[in-house]
């Protein structure tokens, strides 16, 4: 009995050889219990104390390019089109006006306008593209661009080509769609020309959806791999640098907005014989034209300031305002120039500049393997100069998407000037980036950013960055 239980417990502590699959000695054996096993959609169960193993996955077919392009722009599109297809039936003005036809033109006239197509109306040239629908629609191509990517399997192949080829290939359905809209938007209510309809939208389109492509197929690091350090690093400094500035500007929007809301208040008060209807739409106007009430405010702290017509023009020197459409935001608008205390708005520039050139500084101090790099004063200072002309292209393109005419009376011009916003913010940002990374730099020559990295100062290794 006692040689039946040792040779029992011998039997159950044979050790397994984890590093051979499991199942019997011969292969050929094994394909043969497998061949006749029926197949129940699980996994195969190994011996106890074996984790199961996996059975291989087959490798899902790639679709088309054209056939993932047309489907995942044409899905971008519509997330964006149908929500203002219906707000545009259910507005009660717009029923009041005509059939439901003229109505859907309406709408998607509303979607060319966000992407910079003019529309000829009644009252004249209407070309204020609403920056909260277009930001929303160029984002819906990034994720277009991103899916199709995915799609064909190209995700991380790290091959610039591929997403130029992709991206260019959500533009072009983009532009399609574009040029048929307009087509059927242009009438005696609204005039659209579908050539540059679709030629906006293959341009946006195919910047988006190479954005989106770029980041699915990780082509950034090979991009970046290509481009000088001092480029990338002022390049990023300056981005951060007009998000800053931008950012401040829709923050004063806001103060501004929530100390004067009794005036913003009686303005909305004077739709309300109209009915609900007419206060959510006003509303709703305010909301999608947000960004580019931001993009105003940034210009104004610049300093050039920003037209609200021809006779109107508010700037930090001094504020003009004739007749104004009634628009609760502008009810935010300043009545004079700056004195005393506010004055010191003017400085947010210089700030948002030393901001990121501290930020830049900073990120190059970051460990990399344990060891903290040497921040050389050349890179330093090269990298900020060069952040201050991006910063001041980008707030220049801002300005420039921002503006347009709102028919061909007083209201023909408005919006910033978007060539004096980008030389004034050249200046100002660069002094603000140069200011803040040689800061930074010298602080840490005198060992003051040893809690910034994470490490005693005296315990660093410089390595070089």
């Amino acid at each position: 009995m006692r040689d039946r239980s040792e040779s029992a417990g011998r039997h159950d502590t044979v050790p397994l050889d984890l590093s051979r699959p499991a199942g019997p000695d011969d292969p050929r054996r094994s394909r043969q219990v497998e061949a006749r096993r029926p197949h129940s959609g699980r996994a195969p169960v190994g011996p106890p104390g074996v984790p199961r193993q996996r059975e291989p996955v087959p490798d899902r077919r790639r679709a088309p390019l054209a056939v993932a392009a047309v489907i995942n722009t044409f899905w971008a599109a519509a997330v964006v089109v149908v929500p203002i297809l219906a707000l545009a039936l259910l507005a009660p003005a717009i029923w009041s006006a005509g059939p439901s036809l003229g109505a859907a033109r309406i709408g998607l006239a509303m979607w060319l306008l966000s992407l910079g197509t003019p529309l000829s109306t009644s009252v004249g040239t209407i070309a204020l593209a609403p920056l909260g629908i277009g930001a929303f629609a160029l984002w819906r191509v990034m994720r277009a661009g991103v899916h199709t990517t995915r799609a064909i399997g190209a995700r991380g192949n790290g091959r610039p080509r591929h997403a130029v080829v992709i991206g260019a290939a959500c533009g072009l359905v983009y532009g399609v769609l574009a040029g048929l809209v307009g087509w059927f938007v242009n009438s005696d209510v609204v005039g659209v020309a579908p050539l540059r309809a679709a030629l906006q939208g293959l341009v946006l389109g195919g910047v988006a959806g190479i954005l989106g492509a770029i980041k699915a197929t990780g082509s950034t690091r090979t991009l970046a791999r290509r481009v000088p350090r001092v480029v990338r690093d002022g390049t990023r400094t300056g981005v951060v640098a007009a998000l800053l500035v931008i950012g401040a500007g829709a923050g004063v929007i806001g103060l501004a907005i929530a100390t004067h809301y009794e005036v913003a208040g009686k303005i909305l008060e004077q739709y309300k014989p109209g009915g609900a209807g007419n206060q959510a739409g006003v509303t709703l106007a305010s909301l999608v034209l947000a960004p580019n009430f931001a993009v105003w405010a940034a210009s104004y702290l610049v300093g050039p300031g920003f037209a609200l017509g021809t006779d109107s023009v508010v700037r930090a020197s001094g504020v003009a305002i004739g007749g104004l459409p009634a628009i609760p935001a502008f009810a935010a608008l300043p009545t004079g120039p700056l004195t005393g205390v506010a004055t010191m708005l003017l400085g947010v520039p210089v700030l948002a500049g030393m901001t990121a050139g501290w930020l830049l500084v900073r990120r190059r101090l970051r460990p990399r393997q344990g060891l903290v790099p040497v921040v050389h004063w050349g890179h330093v200072l090269t990298s900020s100069i060069v952040a201050g002309p991006v910063a001041g292209v980008l707030l220049g393109i801002a300005c420039l998407f921002s503006g347009g005419p709102l028919g061909d009376g007083k209201l023909a011009q408005i919006g910033p000037d978007a060539l004096r916003v980008a030389l004034v913010a050249t200046g100002v940002i660069t002094i603000g980036t140069v200011l803040g990374a040689i800061g930074t730099r010298a602080a840490r020559g005198l060992g003051g950013l040893g809690a910034l990295t994470g490490r005693p100062a005296s315990a660093e290794r410089p390595v070089e960055g």
